[in-house]
């Protein structure tokens, strides 16, 4: 009996842990229930590669991933769709404009030097640039004709060009970057993006800051053929250049535009261009009306486990039920534990598993049922009904294990997560039906006399039977 004692004191620390997980660290929403963005991207050939591959799309996938980990998404969700698409959902996502700027973006960076010669036309031509970009921007904000605003872009676009053709190319570049971070400058409100290169990166750059320093041409930083800083470099480093690898970009950046610079860079650049065709916007209420119905649906369906548990197998069946509410409790701590995204599907695969979850104990009972019947003592039959049950429960769910690893091994995506959801499942389903359930029956059955003198409790007409 004491080693009841002490497995019922672990459950129900185990149940307290649980408890506390969950108001500790409340379950992740997916996209269904907590809203957010849906995007479909396309990704775009190029001349030379005329022919979009399921390597290009892994490659584009990989460079997606490090962006959407950058912006701090909880659980975020991308697969393939051949043969050229990719969605990426992002649960929670207020700013889904922000976040189709910094996924689509290529971030092909870039470091030049300005062209001997060309001193005095670097600022007339930004200052053109700058005109050409107000204008622009005065032309969306009244909702001016997509004719207007075609023709201000076209004139954005020669400045930008014009600017280019000051610059002349080097072989620094956005892949020589070990890091890069939004900050303000100085004390200042204003915002840049500090970089820093690794050991060969460094090296270079000092070269080419070498190259201009006192000559008052300025160092072009060009994101996507696109010039966003032309900073100088004083007289005092022509001897050695900038040392230590790090640098700054600076461009009238908010926090919001420096931030997505940052995560563009820190993930790579994109070795395709790609086009949004889709960005969808899921609201909360949505998700609320979800959450909501399926709260409904899943009570529901464990009032009826729990009612038809005690209507058929008596006190097994209440100890089945008690053993199903740990196993409840246990599963949703684990997801919250392990991470897990909680989907509409997922919780219709969360309702099913409470149902599933009593299979383990229906076969217990039943052995218990035939060693009653077989003449054998309350406590054997209870012994002897685990340990017959034991082999059948454990090739079940070691099948389903090996089911779910290979799920999860070959799988992506919404695959793994259900694989992952299944396994945890199945091991508590485990526990509870071979610790909980049995310790409980135990207890009740030494500790209680009454109940020993009561077979009938677990075995109903036993009496008529024999």
């Amino acid at each position: 009996m004491q080693k009841q004692r002490l497995t019922i004191a672990f459950i129900l620390a185990l149940v307290a842990a649980a408890i506390a997980i969950l108001i500790l660290m409340p379950l992740n929403l997916g996209l269904d229930l907590k809203g957010g963005a849906r995007l479909t991207l396309q990704v775009q050939p190029t001349a030379e590669f005329p022919d979009v591959t399921t390597e290009n799309l892994a490659d584009v996938k990989r460079v997606l991933e490090n962006r959407v980990n950058g912006l701090g998404v909880a659980e975020p969700i991308i697969q393939t769709v051949n043969p050229d698409k990719i969605v990426v959902q992002l649960p929670g996502v207020s700013n889904p404009e922000q976040a189709e700027k910094v996924l689509q973006g290529t971030a092909q960076l870039e470091f030049k030097s300005q062209k001997r010669g060309t001193e005095t036309e670097l600022i007339p031509q930004l200052n053109l640039r700058d005109l050409a970009e107000a204008e622009l921007e005065a032309l969306r904000s009244e909702n001016a004709s997509p004719e207007d605003i075609a023709a201000a872009q076209e004139q954005v676009d020669l400045a930008n060009q014009a600017l280019a053709e000051l610059f002349e190319s080097t072989d620094l570049t956005g892949q020589y970057l070990r890091d890069a971070r939004a900050g303000t400058i100085g004390t200042s409100d204003r915002w840049q993006v500090n970089i820093v290169f690794d050991g060969e990166g460094g090296n270079k750059f000092a070269e080419l800051t070498k190259s201009v320093a006192g000559t008052g041409r300025g160092l072009g930083i060009f994101l996507d053929d696109v010039l966003i800083s032309a900073p100088t470099v004083s007289i005092e480093y022509a001897e050695t250049g900038i040392t230590g690898g790090r640098a700054q970009i600076t461009g009238n950046f908010t926090l919001q535009e420096a931030n997505g610079l940052a995560i563009q860079l820190r993930g790579g650049a994109l070795p395709f261009p790609v086009e949004i065709v889709e960005n969808r916007t899921v609201g909360a209420t949505l998700g609320r009306d979800s959450v909501n119905r399926s709260v409904v649906a899943g009570l529901s369906g464990l009032a009826l486990v729990l009612v038809y548990m005690v209507v058929y197998y008596r006190l097994p069946g209440a100890i089945a039920d008690l053993a199903l509410i740990i196993y409840a409790l246990l599963t949703l701590g684990c997801y919250a534990l392990v991470g897990v995204t909680l989907t509409l599907p997922g919780i219709a695969g969360f309702i099913l598993s409470i149902g599933m979850a009593v299979d383990a104990n229906v076969l217990i009972f039943e052995r218990t049922r035939e060693e009653l019947r077989a003449g054998k003592t309350l406590y054997r039959s209870v012994e002897s009904g685990f340990y017959r049950a034991f082999s059948s429960i454990l090739d079940s769910n070691v099948t389903t294990l090996i089911a779910c690893a290979a799920l999860f091994w070959l799988g992506s995506g919404l695959v793994k997560g259900f694989a992952l959801t299944l396994a945890i499942g199945v091991l508590v389903s485990m526990f509870t039906a071979l610790t909980c359930s049995r310790t409980f029956m135990l207890a009740i059955v030494l500790g209680m006399p009454g109940v020993r003198q009561k077979p009938e409790l677990f075995c109903p007409n036993l009496r008529t039977q024999a």
